[in-house]
């Protein structure tokens, strides 16, 4: 038998190193393995048993954790005995913790005429207001994450229209750049005196602005929630409102779910299947439209 604390500081280390997960995703793991093994007294792999687990997982449902918080913790604990098991340490079998059902999640977006108003919603040539046009214009012909576009450097091919990013997981993946964004992005580039490798910077809102450095998702999230608002959409506008526009709009012009999923970044199918039904949406509008018209 192994001293637990040893093998999870192990485990970690494994999912930092070899695995190249996030600090911060080694920090979300090591909160939620941490929760259980002091609810259970863990002390050593022998301590973990079936009824423990049934027991953590009726204490997180009575502290009314929401369904997809708990399964964070039970996807933590699962991956952790199956580090284990790979470790030919006998511990409990993954295989017997099932994953709860959560809910289909339900995504909200804006009608097109919308989007359309948000994007042109920058007006004018200074500096501030050609920045925030490039990253609207960039947000919605990419579908980057927020951390992903606040991460970009200026050196880019803009001919060329395409940018390899970084994201979750370190996996690379190439987006594309459609004209307005390339357009938008050179006027800004244009504006720019300073040697800021960032491409998307803060700025002052003095007479005489001066550059901070790069941009923080702090600041994007400010842009869109104040263009939104200038734009006269009701409705309260995220960075990653965006990105589901981005898909929604790429399946609803015929686009298959495999070559969404990998402009997205997904690691797994089924995290893009949640745009499905708002593509349905279309489909209801033809059935409704073109269905049963010689019926009197």
């Amino acid at each position: 038998m192994a001293d637990i604390n040893k093998l999870l500081t192990d485990y970690l280390n494994y999912l930092e190193i070899e695995k190249n997960r996030s600090i911060k995703t080694r920090e979300n793991y090591e909160r939620y393995l941490n929760t259980f093994l002091n609810f259970g007294k863990i002390k050593n792999e022998k301590d973990i048993t079936a009824e423990i687990v049934r027991e953590f997982r009726l204490y997180l449902a009575r502290k009314n954790i929401k369904k997809n918080t708990q399964s964070y913790y039970v996807i933590a604990l699962r991956n952790f005995l199956k580090y284990m098991n790979k470790r030919d340490i006998e511990v409990l079998s993954p295989d017997k913790i099932e994953l709860p059902k959560i809910p289909t999640r339900q995504i909200e977006i804006i009608e097109y005429p919308d989007l359309e108003r948000l994007l042109a919603a920058p007006k004018g040539s200074d500096l501030r207001s050609l920045r925030d046009k490039a990253i609207l214009e960039m947000l919605f012909s990419t579908g980057l994450r927020i951390s992903e576009l606040c991460s970009l450097n200026r050196n880019m091919d803009l001919k060329r229209g395409e940018i390899t990013v970084r994201g979750k997981g370190g996996k690379l993946r190439v987006v594309f750049l459609s004209e307005r964004a390339k357009t938008a992005i050179k006027n800004y580039l244009d504006k720019r005196g300073d040697a800021d490798e960032a491409l998307f910077i803060s700025i002052t809102k003095a007479k005489s602005p001066k550059i901070l450095g790069r941009i923080i998702p702090r600041n994007i999230q400010r842009i869109v929630d104040f263009y939104a608002r200038k734009a006269g959409i009701p409705q309260k506008i995220h960075p990653h409102t965006i990105r589901h526009l981005f898909a929604t709009d790429l399946l609803i012009g015929g686009a298959d779910l495999r070559s969404v999923q990998e402009l997205l970044g997904h690691a797994n199918v089924s995290t893009t299947q949640i745009y499905t039904h708002l593509t349905n949406k279309e489909l209801r509008e033809i059935h409704h439209t073109f269905h049963g018209r010689r019926r009197k």
